[in-house]
């Protein structure tokens, strides 16, 4: 016979993965509240991404040109859209639960 605890804890485990994911809306590209909170943290640790893209879709000049229109830091306007292209994807970042306040 099956251990059904087991069974209950795996039950559990997929629920806690599904409840991490972004709810499926009609623009993939609005941002994900929890990605905006950590954006907009003061105290946001960052660090450095570098990867090698096509010259020819000039992302760094889009991303100055984003940059000068709206405001947007460039390190922002890269994370919002890998953020948005992986969690669409299934792949939600595994997020700490905030750190409750000692006072």
């Amino acid at each position: 016979m099956p251990d059904l605890s087991h069974h209950a804890r795996q039950l559990r485990a997929v629920a806690d993965a599904l409840e991490t994911q972004s709810d499926q809306t009609d623009d993939l590209l609005v941002p994900h509240p929890d990605t905006l909170e950590i954006i907009n943290g003061r105290h946001t640790s960052r660090g450095q991404i570098n990867y090698a893209v096509p010259d020819d879709l000039q992302l760094q000049r889009r991303i100055r040109r984003f940059h000068a229109d709206h405001g947007t830091q460039h390190g922002d306007i890269v994370a919002l859209a890998l953020d948005a292209y992986l969690r669409a994807r299934g792949y939600p970042p595994h997020l700490k639960p905030p750190k409750a306040d000692g006072s």
